[in-house]
Protein backbone atom coordinates (compact mmCIF):
# COMPACT_ATOMS: atom_id res chain seq x y z
CA UNK A 1 0.00 0.00 0.00
CA UNK A 2 1.56 3.01 -0.86
CA UNK A 3 -1.09 5.85 0.04
CA UNK A 4 -5.06 6.01 0.34
CA UNK A 5 -6.84 6.67 -3.31
CA UNK A 6 -10.02 8.32 -1.35
CA UNK A 7 -11.45 9.03 2.60
CA UNK A 8 -13.01 5.52 2.11
CA UNK A 9 -9.95 3.81 1.56
CA UNK A 10 -7.92 5.13 4.24
CA UNK A 11 -10.87 4.24 6.69
CA UNK A 12 -10.57 0.80 5.74
CA UNK A 13 -7.02 1.02 5.72
CA UNK A 14 -7.65 1.80 9.37
CA UNK A 15 -10.02 -1.00 10.35
CA UNK A 16 -8.28 -3.76 8.80
CA UNK A 17 -4.49 -3.81 10.44
CA UNK A 18 -2.07 -6.68 9.84
CA UNK A 19 -0.62 -7.86 13.40
CA UNK A 20 2.77 -8.88 14.46
CA UNK A 21 4.20 -12.22 13.53
CA UNK A 22 3.88 -13.92 16.58
CA UNK A 23 6.10 -16.80 15.23
CA UNK A 24 8.75 -14.74 15.40
CA UNK A 25 8.06 -13.24 18.41
CA UNK A 26 7.76 -16.70 20.26
CA UNK A 27 11.08 -17.74 18.51
CA UNK A 28 12.84 -14.48 19.68
CA UNK A 29 11.30 -15.67 23.02
CA UNK A 30 13.00 -18.18 22.97
CA UNK A 31 16.11 -17.00 22.17
CA UNK A 32 16.26 -14.47 25.08
CA UNK A 33 15.62 -17.50 27.32
CA UNK A 34 19.21 -19.31 26.06
CA UNK A 35 21.14 -16.05 26.57
CA UNK A 36 23.91 -15.52 29.01
CA UNK A 37 21.30 -13.32 31.60
CA UNK A 38 18.83 -13.95 34.57
CA UNK A 39 15.91 -14.25 32.48
CA UNK A 40 14.29 -10.53 32.36
CA UNK A 41 17.19 -9.53 33.58
CA UNK A 42 17.59 -6.58 30.63
CA UNK A 43 14.10 -5.33 30.99
CA UNK A 44 12.60 -3.20 28.43
CA UNK A 45 15.05 -4.16 25.97
CA UNK A 46 14.16 -7.24 26.21
CA UNK A 47 10.70 -6.26 25.59
CA UNK A 48 11.87 -4.17 22.23
CA UNK A 49 13.71 -7.09 20.98
CA UNK A 50 10.24 -8.71 21.01
CA UNK A 51 8.16 -5.84 19.37
CA UNK A 52 10.83 -5.91 16.51
CA UNK A 53 11.28 -9.30 15.91
CA UNK A 54 7.18 -9.73 15.79
CA UNK A 55 6.76 -6.51 13.19
CA UNK A 56 10.24 -7.62 10.86
CA UNK A 57 8.93 -11.12 11.20
CA UNK A 58 11.96 -12.85 11.92
CA UNK A 59 13.38 -13.76 15.94
CA UNK A 60 17.22 -12.13 15.39
CA UNK A 61 15.81 -8.27 14.31
CA UNK A 62 17.97 -6.11 12.85
CA UNK A 63 18.36 -1.94 12.22
CA UNK A 64 20.23 -1.32 8.97
CA UNK A 65 17.47 1.17 7.64
CA UNK A 66 16.30 3.18 10.25
CA UNK A 67 15.01 6.28 8.94
CA UNK A 68 13.30 9.73 10.64
CA UNK A 69 10.88 11.71 9.01
CA UNK A 70 10.54 15.24 9.94
CA UNK A 71 6.55 16.80 8.33
CA UNK A 72 5.95 20.67 8.57
CA UNK A 73 2.85 22.41 7.93
CA UNK A 74 1.82 26.08 8.93
CA UNK A 75 -1.54 26.80 10.85
CA UNK A 76 -4.55 29.48 10.49
CA UNK A 77 -4.42 29.25 14.31
CA UNK A 78 -1.12 30.99 14.84
CA UNK A 79 -2.47 34.60 14.06
CA UNK A 80 -4.50 34.23 16.95
CA UNK A 81 -1.42 34.39 19.59
CA UNK A 82 -1.13 30.63 20.71
CA UNK A 83 2.71 30.77 19.91
CA UNK A 84 5.58 32.44 20.91
CA UNK A 85 7.27 32.96 17.80
CA UNK A 86 6.00 33.80 14.55
CA UNK A 87 4.80 31.28 11.56
CA UNK A 88 7.75 32.14 9.22
CA UNK A 89 9.98 29.89 11.83
CA UNK A 90 8.37 27.16 10.07
CA UNK A 91 10.06 27.49 6.66
CA UNK A 92 12.82 28.86 8.67
CA UNK A 93 13.28 25.39 10.83
CA UNK A 94 12.77 23.51 7.58
CA UNK A 95 16.32 25.11 5.87
CA UNK A 96 17.88 24.35 9.27
CA UNK A 97 17.02 20.65 8.90
CA UNK A 98 17.62 20.76 5.33
CA UNK A 99 21.29 22.48 6.45
CA UNK A 100 21.84 19.20 8.62
CA UNK A 101 21.44 22.39 11.53
CA UNK A 102 18.90 21.18 13.68
CA UNK A 103 19.14 19.23 17.25
CA UNK A 104 17.29 15.94 14.86
CA UNK A 105 19.75 16.02 12.63
CA UNK A 106 22.25 15.23 15.32
CA UNK A 107 20.14 12.78 17.19
CA UNK A 108 19.19 11.27 14.29
CA UNK A 109 23.10 11.05 13.11
CA UNK A 110 24.08 9.57 16.53
CA UNK A 111 21.16 6.95 15.86
CA UNK A 112 22.48 5.78 12.38
CA UNK A 113 19.15 7.22 10.91
CA UNK A 114 18.54 8.20 7.53
CA UNK A 115 16.97 11.93 8.08
CA UNK A 116 14.21 13.38 5.68
CA UNK A 117 11.99 16.55 5.62
CA UNK A 118 8.84 16.93 4.01
CA UNK A 119 7.23 20.46 4.35
CA UNK A 120 3.76 20.77 3.34
CA UNK A 121 2.26 23.95 1.28
CA UNK A 122 3.83 26.05 3.82
CA UNK A 123 2.86 29.37 2.03
CA UNK A 124 -0.63 28.36 2.70
CA UNK A 125 -1.94 27.80 6.11
CA UNK A 126 -4.25 25.90 7.18
CA UNK A 127 -7.83 27.65 7.90
CA UNK A 128 -8.35 28.86 11.65
CA UNK A 129 -10.27 25.71 13.25
CA UNK A 130 -12.19 27.94 15.41
CA UNK A 131 -14.18 29.25 12.45
CA UNK A 132 -14.33 26.17 10.26
CA UNK A 133 -12.48 23.35 9.47
CA UNK A 134 -8.60 23.60 9.33
CA UNK A 135 -8.73 21.61 5.85
CA UNK A 136 -11.38 20.18 3.01
CA UNK A 137 -11.00 16.89 2.13
CA UNK A 138 -9.13 16.73 -0.61
CA UNK A 139 -6.21 18.60 1.41
CA UNK A 140 -6.29 16.55 4.65
CA UNK A 141 -6.32 13.59 2.34
CA UNK A 142 -3.26 15.16 0.20
CA UNK A 143 -1.44 15.49 3.51
CA UNK A 144 -2.44 11.84 4.46
CA UNK A 145 -1.24 10.56 1.36
CA UNK A 146 2.08 12.82 1.60
CA UNK A 147 3.26 11.08 4.68
CA UNK A 148 2.25 7.64 3.54
CA UNK A 149 5.00 8.02 0.31
CA UNK A 150 7.49 9.33 3.05
CA UNK A 151 8.25 6.12 4.97
CA UNK A 152 10.26 4.31 1.88
CA UNK A 153 11.77 1.20 2.51
CA UNK A 154 13.04 1.61 6.74
CA UNK A 155 13.30 -1.11 9.03
CA UNK A 156 12.36 1.59 11.45
CA UNK A 157 10.25 4.65 10.97
CA UNK A 158 10.71 7.50 13.50
CA UNK A 159 8.56 10.21 13.23
CA UNK A 160 8.58 14.60 13.91
CA UNK A 161 7.12 17.48 13.58
CA UNK A 162 7.12 21.34 12.52
CA UNK A 163 4.75 23.84 12.61
CA UNK A 164 4.06 26.98 14.40
CA UNK A 165 0.59 26.73 16.33
CA UNK A 166 0.96 22.79 16.27
CA UNK A 167 0.57 22.04 19.82
CA UNK A 168 -2.74 23.66 19.84
CA UNK A 169 -3.99 21.87 17.41
CA UNK A 170 -2.33 18.64 19.14
CA UNK A 171 -4.26 19.75 22.61
CA UNK A 172 -7.91 20.31 20.43
CA UNK A 173 -7.31 17.09 19.23
CA UNK A 174 -6.40 15.08 21.99
CA UNK A 175 -9.27 16.60 24.03
CA UNK A 176 -11.95 15.87 21.47
CA UNK A 177 -10.65 12.14 21.64
CA UNK A 178 -10.14 11.87 25.52
CA UNK A 179 -12.18 14.72 27.08
CA UNK A 180 -11.40 16.10 29.99
CA UNK A 181 -11.07 19.82 31.15
CA UNK A 182 -9.16 21.83 28.39
CA UNK A 183 -6.46 23.09 30.55
CA UNK A 184 -5.19 19.21 30.85
CA UNK A 185 -4.26 19.16 26.89
CA UNK A 186 -3.10 22.61 26.95
CA UNK A 187 0.54 23.26 28.04
CA UNK A 188 3.06 26.57 26.75
CA UNK A 189 4.20 24.72 24.11
CA UNK A 190 7.21 26.95 22.58
CA UNK A 191 7.17 28.72 26.15
CA UNK A 192 3.97 31.67 26.14
CA UNK A 193 3.62 33.61 28.41
CA UNK A 194 0.50 33.57 31.01
CA UNK A 195 -1.70 35.09 28.38
CA UNK A 196 -0.71 33.14 25.14
CA UNK A 197 -1.74 30.31 27.71
CA UNK A 198 -5.28 31.60 27.75
CA UNK A 199 -5.39 32.25 24.43
CA UNK A 200 -4.66 28.61 23.57
CA UNK A 201 -7.10 27.19 26.29
CA UNK A 202 -9.71 29.36 24.56
CA UNK A 203 -8.67 28.40 20.87
CA UNK A 204 -8.92 24.72 21.60
CA UNK A 205 -12.36 25.45 23.49
CA UNK A 206 -14.00 27.27 20.47
CA UNK A 207 -12.43 25.00 17.94
CA UNK A 208 -14.41 22.38 19.96
CA UNK A 209 -17.39 23.94 20.38
CA UNK A 210 -17.35 25.11 16.30
CA UNK A 211 -16.87 21.77 15.52
CA UNK A 212 -19.34 19.61 18.08
CA UNK A 213 -21.00 16.86 16.65
CA UNK A 214 -19.24 16.59 13.85
CA UNK A 215 -15.81 14.99 14.93
CA UNK A 216 -17.16 11.31 14.81
CA UNK A 217 -14.78 9.91 12.75
CA UNK A 218 -10.82 9.89 12.49
CA UNK A 219 -10.81 11.46 9.46
CA UNK A 220 -13.05 14.42 10.64
CA UNK A 221 -11.25 14.68 13.37
CA UNK A 222 -8.11 15.19 11.74
CA UNK A 223 -9.29 17.89 9.05
CA UNK A 224 -11.14 20.06 11.26
CA UNK A 225 -8.60 20.44 14.40
CA UNK A 226 -5.45 19.02 12.70
CA UNK A 227 -2.93 20.64 10.75
CA UNK A 228 -1.10 18.84 7.37
CA UNK A 229 1.94 17.94 9.73
CA UNK A 230 -0.74 16.04 12.37
CA UNK A 231 -2.12 14.58 8.91
CA UNK A 232 0.82 13.06 7.36
CA UNK A 233 1.81 12.06 10.29
CA UNK A 234 -1.08 9.69 10.95
CA UNK A 235 -0.59 8.64 7.24
CA UNK A 236 2.77 7.32 7.50
CA UNK A 237 1.07 5.31 11.10
CA UNK A 238 -1.16 3.60 9.08
CA UNK A 239 1.16 3.12 5.95
CA UNK A 240 3.53 1.68 7.92
CA UNK A 241 1.34 -0.45 10.02
CA UNK A 242 0.80 -2.29 6.20
CA UNK A 243 3.92 -2.57 5.83
CA UNK A 244 4.52 -4.00 9.18
CA UNK A 245 7.03 -1.33 10.02
CA UNK A 246 7.55 -0.38 13.35
CA UNK A 247 7.01 3.45 14.36
CA UNK A 248 8.84 5.64 17.12
CA UNK A 249 6.34 8.51 17.98
CA UNK A 250 8.16 11.45 19.32
CA UNK A 251 6.04 14.01 21.69
CA UNK A 252 2.58 15.47 21.97
CA UNK A 253 2.01 16.64 18.91
CA UNK A 254 2.98 13.22 17.31
CA UNK A 255 1.24 10.86 20.06
CA UNK A 256 -1.77 12.93 19.07
CA UNK A 257 -2.13 12.56 15.67
CA UNK A 258 -2.24 9.12 16.42
CA UNK A 259 -5.18 9.70 19.15
CA UNK A 260 -7.96 10.12 16.59
CA UNK A 261 -6.60 6.96 14.76
CA UNK A 262 -7.07 5.14 18.27
CA UNK A 263 -10.61 6.35 18.67
CA UNK A 264 -11.28 4.41 14.94
CA UNK A 265 -9.40 1.43 16.23
CA UNK A 266 -7.33 1.16 19.13
CA UNK A 267 -4.99 -1.59 17.50
CA UNK A 268 -3.01 1.11 15.49
CA UNK A 269 -0.91 1.49 18.48
CA UNK A 270 0.26 -2.12 18.65
CA UNK A 271 3.50 -1.34 16.11
CA UNK A 272 4.35 2.30 17.61
CA UNK A 273 6.81 2.98 20.57
CA UNK A 274 6.55 6.11 22.84
CA UNK A 275 9.92 7.12 22.18
CA UNK A 276 10.18 9.94 25.73
CA UNK A 277 7.48 11.54 27.41
CA UNK A 278 7.95 15.16 26.91
CA UNK A 279 7.37 18.01 29.43
CA UNK A 280 4.03 19.09 27.83
CA UNK A 281 1.57 18.55 30.62
CA UNK A 282 -0.57 16.65 28.39
CA UNK A 283 1.58 14.20 26.74
CA UNK A 284 2.08 11.59 30.03
CA UNK A 285 -2.30 11.72 30.12
CA UNK A 286 -2.32 11.47 25.91
CA UNK A 287 0.00 8.62 26.46
CA UNK A 288 -1.86 6.79 29.11
CA UNK A 289 -4.83 7.05 26.84
CA UNK A 290 -3.55 5.08 23.99
CA UNK A 291 -1.90 2.20 26.17
CA UNK A 292 1.59 3.86 25.34
CA UNK A 293 4.70 3.47 27.84
CA UNK A 294 7.44 5.87 26.92
CA UNK A 295 11.04 4.51 26.87
CA UNK A 296 12.64 7.97 27.94
CA UNK A 297 11.81 10.82 30.54
CA UNK A 298 14.08 13.61 30.21
CA UNK A 299 12.50 16.24 30.32
CA UNK A 300 12.46 16.88 26.77
CA UNK A 301 10.11 19.29 24.95
CA UNK A 302 11.73 20.64 21.54
CA UNK A 303 9.62 18.22 19.06
CA UNK A 304 11.00 18.00 16.14
CA UNK A 305 11.76 14.18 16.32
CA UNK A 306 14.20 14.74 18.65
CA UNK A 307 13.19 12.52 21.59
CA UNK A 308 12.11 9.59 19.25
CA UNK A 309 15.16 10.07 17.22
CA UNK A 310 16.96 9.30 20.76
CA UNK A 311 14.95 6.54 21.46
CA UNK A 312 15.90 4.87 18.64
CA UNK A 313 19.30 4.59 19.91
CA UNK A 314 17.71 1.97 22.86
CA UNK A 315 16.27 0.25 20.03
CA UNK A 316 19.81 -0.40 18.34
CA UNK A 317 21.12 -1.20 21.56
CA UNK A 318 18.18 -4.00 22.46
CA UNK A 319 18.91 -5.34 19.06
CA UNK A 320 22.68 -5.73 19.39
CA UNK A 321 22.24 -7.41 23.15
CA UNK A 322 19.61 -9.86 21.48
CA UNK A 323 21.26 -10.94 18.35
CA UNK A 324 25.06 -10.51 19.94
CA UNK A 325 25.10 -12.15 23.21
CA UNK A 326 26.45 -15.84 23.62
CA UNK A 327 23.57 -18.65 24.21
CA UNK A 328 24.39 -20.30 27.63
CA UNK A 329 25.44 -23.54 25.52
CA UNK A 330 27.90 -21.63 23.28
CA UNK A 331 29.98 -20.14 26.42
CA UNK A 332 29.74 -22.96 28.21
CA UNK A 333 27.80 -21.55 31.01
CA UNK A 334 25.18 -23.60 33.37
CA UNK A 335 21.97 -22.45 32.64
CA UNK A 336 20.85 -21.92 36.37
Amino acid sequence: MIGFASVSAFEAALAALPAACEAARAEALARQGELTKPAGSLGRLEEIALFMAGWQQRAIPTLTAGKAVVFAGNHGIAARGVSAFPASVTLQMVANFQAGGAAVNALAGAAGLDFAVVPLDLDRPTMDFTTGPAMDEADCLAALNAGAGAIGNADLLVLGEMGIGNSTSAAALAAATFGGRTDRWVGRGTGVDDGGLRRKIETVEMGLARHAGALATPFELLRRLGGREIAAIAGAVVAARHRRIPVILDGFICSAAVAPLAKGNPAIVAHCLAGHVSREPGHGPLLEGLGLRPLLSLDMRLGEGSGAALAAQLVRAALAAHSGMATFAEAGVAAG
